[in-house]
């Protein structure tokens, strides 16, 4: 096995990458068993599939017969299993390194960039099963197109199949095209914080975007291009495969790609990249020319121009490694979206006649932020206000891009901001920003901001703000996706 582990326990096994990681042992035979602090429908798929799971972290007990642990990220050094793991002297291993040790033996796909890894690489997921390349998948969100492809016919989906669809298996062999007979692909995403990427063994991997952001670990920009560096170096020689997709603009190409031996490519829409892309805001449809003359089109259902560029770096991965421009084509035009990324929930009846359409979405950086209002202005063209609940995730990154995030919520004309998300940081850094911080920022752009908690206080000040033809959108990594739920469901928390 990868990890040298018969019978390994996840600490921290309801998160996506975590649940999705002990499916990929359990499949390849390991006895999987772990914890978590609740349960959710995703603990609740692990059981039904027959992995042994625990809810009582903090008393610090393993089974007895375990031969080692996989901590999830947000799991501290302090956390009582994890302590008693190091007494019984069983090995400890990160997400992100259990993870590259199982890429080592497939051919791994590694979707790296400070934005967009999530979209891309259930895309890209999608996009191989369409065209018969059968890849495994670890992203960190739903998408209940993952299993079985966005051309697949809808009566064969199996619904309990999909509540754990942030992870697909795929086939040991590549079973087609150019690398058929090759160790079977295996897609994830790369996230960069703590460096955990470096512990990825990708041949094939992007890198769309890098920006200031983990600037808790970093300190820099500089320090976070020299991260991306590092990962970069991971890939093999041209001759065994190795090939970098990179941003044309916007990636600091230059310095990151200096002295690699694998294969770069660049994409973007400047006329002078590799793979040239555009689009048509009006109506989502995307282009997308590359070397050799390849060409497609298709149409996003997802709006941004953030989304067309996440759709093509789709696109051009999936034809390196082998796949049908014209199923791409389709496949993407197909592609219906996933969890918490621009995601239309529905739409809230208004007392006074007419409705508020509510959106949910993953976006915690200032780029983020500003991407996704625009392109809900573009695409929705609401007859009212755009409303937006946006909850600040961790204190260290607000306090470090306070004023980037001030200039992000210009075509907000309402934000309601709650308590900044605490995970990660020290008490010490909790002291030194607040989200009374970010709402005075606002308020000197004029913009009309307030601070508001608990959630429930939120959903009551959305009944009195929200008039008929507004559009409410509710941001951030943490739970706020709770005011969205409870706003539909009529006011009042679970």
């Amino acid at each position: 096995m990868a990890l040298g582990l018969n019978k390994p326990y996840l600490i921290g096994i309801g998160g996506c990458g975590m649940s999705a990681l002990a499916r990929l042992l359990a499949a390849d035979g390991a006895g999987v068993s772990g914890s978590d602090s609740t349960r959710s429908p995703v603990t609740e798929l692990l059981e039904a599939e027959g992995v042994p799971l625990t809810f009582e972290q903090q008393a610090g007990v393993l089974p007895e017969d375990i031969d080692g642990v996989i901590c999830s990220a947000a799991i501290p050094a302090d956390h009582p299993q994890l302590l008693e793991a190091q007494r019984r002297g069983l090995p400890a291993f990160t997400y992100a390194e259990a993870l590259g040790r199982c890429m080592a033996g497939r051919t791994g796909v590694s979707i790296a960039g400070t934005h967009g890894k999530s979209t891309t690489t259930a895309m890209l997921g999608c996009v191989l099963t369409d065209a018969g390349l059968d890849p495994g998948v670890i992203v960190g969100a739903t998408c209940d197109q993952l299993h079985d492809g966005c051309l697949a016919e809808q009566s064969k989906k199996n619904p309990e199949r999909e509540r754990g669809a942030g992870f697909r298996l795929g086939s040991p062999e590549i079973p087609a095209g150019p690398l058929a007979g090759r160790p079977g692909l295996l897609l994830a995403e790369a996230c960069e914080y703590n460096r955990s990427f470096h512990h990825h063994r990708p041949v094939v991997a992007s890198i769309a975007n890098v920006e200031a952001d983990h600037l808790d670990i970093y300190g820099s920009l500089d320090a976070v291009i020299e991260a991306f560096a590092g990962f970069a170096a991971l890939l093999p020689d041209e001759a065994d495969g190795g090939r970098l997709l990179i941003g044309h603009d916007g990636a600091h190409r230059r310095e990151i790609t200096a002295g690699l031996r694998c294969r770069v490519e660049t994409i973007g829409f400047a006329p002078a990249a590799d793979w040239v892309v555009s689009t048509d805001v009006a109506s989502g449809r995307v282009s997308l020319a590359g070397p050799g003359g390849v060409s497609m089109s298709w149409t996003n259902t997802m709006p941004g121009e953030h989304n067309s560029t996440n759709s093509a770096v789709a696109a051009a991965l999936a034809v390196g490694l082998g796949a049908d421009p014209e199923v791409v084509s389709r496949s993407l035009s197909a592609f219906r979206g996933l969890d918490r990324r621009l995601q239309y929930l529905g739409d809230r009846p208004h007392p006074a006649g007419g409705a508020i359409r509510v959106f949910d979405d993953y976006g915690h950086h200032p780029t983020e932020i500003d991407a996704t209002l625009r392109a809900l202005r573009r695409a929705e063209q609401p007859e009212g206000r755009i409303v937006c609940v946006f909850q600040p995730h961790q204190h260290s990154r607000t306090r470090f891009l306070l004023d980037e995030f001030a200039t992000s919520f210009e075509q907000a004309d309402i934000v309601i901001v709650p308590h900044i998300y605490f995970v990660r940081d020290s008490e010490a850094e909790k002291q030194k920003v607040s989200a009374a911080d970010l709402v005075d920022r606002l308020r000197r752009r004029g913009v009309r901001a307030m601070h508001l908690y608990p959630f429930e206080a939120i959903v009551e000040q959305l009944e009195n703000v929200c008039r008929p033809g507004d559009l409410l959108v509710v941001m951030g990594a943490g739970p706020v996706w709770r005011v969205a739920k409870d706003y539909l469901a009529g006011g009042g928390t679970d």
